[in-house]
């Protein structure tokens, strides 16, 4: 059950576009806010996400 609901999660997060983020995903808007603000960030945040096909 446990690992059915994080793939779920995962799954949801890369799909789901909210509102409060102007339509775009999680996944989006924080690989938008690292071409924007670079120096906020200590490493690339997307090597450390999953992603569907791992």
């Amino acid at each position: 059950l446990q690992q059915h609901l994080a793939s779920f999660m995962d799954a949801y997060n890369f799909a789901r576009r909210l509102k409060t983020l102007k339509g775009l995903t999680p996944y989006e808007f924080i690989c938008k806010q690292w071409d924007a603000q670079p120096e906020r960030f200590r490493i690339v945040p997307s090597h450390l996400m999953m992603r569907l096909n791992t």
